[in-house]
Order: C-alpha cells, then sequence, then structure tokens
C-alpha cells in the first residue's frame, strides 16, 4: 500500500514522464524560422535531397518517397539558417507548379525526387510523368502525377487521383 505521499510523488513521476515524451515528439511544425541547419538537421535527421536555387541559396528536402506520402524542405541563407521548414507535397505546394516554366531539375529541387518515374499516353500524347505518393487534404492516399512533355523539357500539366496501393475499386464485391 502507498501512502498519501508517496502516491502523490508517484503521480507526479509519471506526469513528469508524460510531459518528457510529449516534448520529444516535436515536428517540422515546432522548428522555428531562422534556426541554424544543425538543429534542424539534429532534429529531422539529414536531408534526402540537396540541390542548389538560382538565387545561390540551398534547398534542402526531406522526403519519405518512393513509399512514404510526405516531404518536408527548407531554404538555408549565407548564414546557415533556414528561412522555414514546410510541408512540400500538398495541393495548395503543388499550385506552384502553375507559376512560369518548371524543368525536371526544378520540380526536383521544389518537392524532392518523385516516387515513380514513367511514361504515359500514346503517340504524339506520350509523356514523361512523375509520381508522386502524398497523403491529399491529410486523409486521402493520394498520387500526384507531374507531366513533362513528349521530350521532358518542362511541366505541362498536373493532376491528382488515388493511390493505386489502396484505392482498389476493382476488388469491390
Amino acid at each position: 500500500m502507498f501512502t498519501l505521499a508517496q502516491h502523490k510523488r508517484l503521480k507526479l513521476a509519471l506526469l513528469a514522464g508524460s510531459l518528457l515524451t510529449l516534448s520529444a515528439c516535436t515536428t517540422y511544425r515546432d522548428i522555428p524560422p531562422n534556426s541554424p541547419i544543425a538543429q534542424v538537421e539534429n532534429q529531422m535527421g539529414t536531408p534526402t535531397y540537396r540541390c542548389t536555387l538560382p538565387d545561390g541559396r540551398q534547398r534542402l528536402v526531406w522526403s519519405q518517397q518512393p513509399q512514404g506520402q510526405y516531404a518536408y524542405g527548407a531554404n538555408v541563407d549565407q548564414n546557415g539558417n533556414i528561412d522555414k521548414v514546410q510541408s512540400l507535397l500538398t495541393d495548395s505546394h503543388f499550385k506552384r507548379l502553375n507559376e512560369g516554366r518548371w524543368t525536371q531539375n526544378d520540380v526536383a529541387c521544389e518537392f524532392g525526387p518523385p516516387a515513380e518515374i514513367d511514361r504515359a499516353g500514346l503517340g504524339e500524347k506520350n509523356e514523361l510523368v512523375w509520381t508522386y505518393r502524398y497523403k491529399q487534404s491529410n486523409a486521402w492516399n493520394s498520387v500526384m502525377f507531374v507531366y513533362f512533355g513528349r521530350n521532358g523539357d518542362a511541366v505541362t500539366h498536373y493532376h491528382s487521383g488515388p493511390d493505386p496501393r489502396y484505392e482498389r475499386w476493382w476488388d469491390v464485391d
């Protein structure tokens, strides 16, 4: 049997342990802007992809592709600090593809490497397609298809669809 004092100490210890456990569950949202890259890598690990932006800054991407559904990115300034870590595989972020001309290098630098690279279409409509797996609206298992045209020069269009690994409409009874 516990005394009242022992019971209170046990409850305090359990509460402190729970708070410590919850504080260890940091996400990309917990990393403040202008954090040193060493601190960011300590929390998120080594980036899976690095590239140089047109303005000379480094772009870092932490991607779970080809099997995962999330990727995060940040830009590093001349002082070694990040601007902010943001989620990359979202409908709103994919809309950036509507702005200007996007080459394969541009897309890889912005979103990280794709889960799959393939070709789709027949004849003149045969295009290079990059596929990104993502969680659309944080709810639906989806893929984003990014088309680069017949020669693979630049993005011609993009659209989302259900991820066939999860959406098996043909097996419905």
